[in-house]
């Protein structure tokens, strides 16, 4: 479980001092997919950053398990927007990279990136380089490096908003797929309102900034895109969203 408790960042630059979020409390369950919208300037990928132990909140603090986070975990993954990939390693290089830098027995690496190859159907690409994939291969690896760590908690900040829609779609799918496979806690930040409504179990509204949460909305109809409550949740979470931009 994870508790964000009265949690506040603020950013310090020459001129000023910017508060990015204020006074967060959140509790995330275990093995749910969470989902975070709100304008642009609320604070999503900060928030991302904080639970991950790659900011140190000003205020406030999280706790994963009970004990506080003071930096990154090995039972958490982050996926962050721009892959992350290294151009100079091939695609399982890059899957097995945690597992490496953990200092795993060679064979079980081997035997882990196999197997994620496998499902996330990149095995004809084990050898080719981040510069030879098209955006949902890249994604694909991305989220196989994270799998590869058999995390508790995963942490996707915009992972889908560079590609296409028609291959945005098909990621989402599979990263449902990969979860009822083994389900973990995921928090997943979008600017899109389908995708949060789509992937999450609870969907977080943040204000403008300083982000607040303004409303968390149980979500019923998670993992379909048609029917009367995706199209009605979408609709709140717009009308919602307009409030806390004026």
């Amino acid at each position: 479980m994870v508790k964000i408790e009265n949690v506040s960042v603020t950013y310090s630059s020459i001129n000023a001092r910017v508060k990015a979020l204020e006074d967060i409390n959140l509790t995330l369950e275990d093995g749910r997919i969470y989902t975070i919208v709100g304008p642009s300037g609320s604070g999503k990928t900060t928030l991302i950053y904080a639970i991950a132990g790659l900011l140190k909140p000003s205020e406030g603090s999280v706790l994963i398990d009970g004990e506080k986070v003071v930096g990154p975990s090995r039972n958490m993954a982050v996926i962050l927007q721009d892959f992350g990939l290294f151009p100079w390693k091939t695609v399982e290089q890059n899957i097995a990279l945690g597992l490496v830098i953990r200092k795993e027995n060679p064979g079980k690496i081997k035997a882990i990136v196999e197997d994620i190859l496998d499902k996330l159907s990149l095995k004809p690409f084990a050898h080719h380089y981040p510069g030879q994939l098209s955006g949902g291969q890249k994604q694909r690896v991305a989220i196989g490096r994270a799998l590869a760590l058999s995390p508790s908690l995963l942490l996707m900040d915009e992972p889908f908003s560079s590609l296409d829609a028609f291959t945005r779609e098909n990621m989402q799918h599979e990263l449902l797929d990969l979860w009822h496979q083994n389900p973990m806690t995921v928090l997943l930040v979008t600017h899109s309102i389908e995708e949060a409504v789509f992937l999450g179990q609870e969907i977080i509204i943040l204000s403008s900034s300083p982000g607040k949460i303004k409303d968390i909305i149980p979500n019923k109809g998670w993992g379909f895109r048609e029917g009367e409550w995706y199209y009605k949740t979408a609709g709140i979470i717009r009308t919602k969203l307009m409030e806390y931009i004026k």
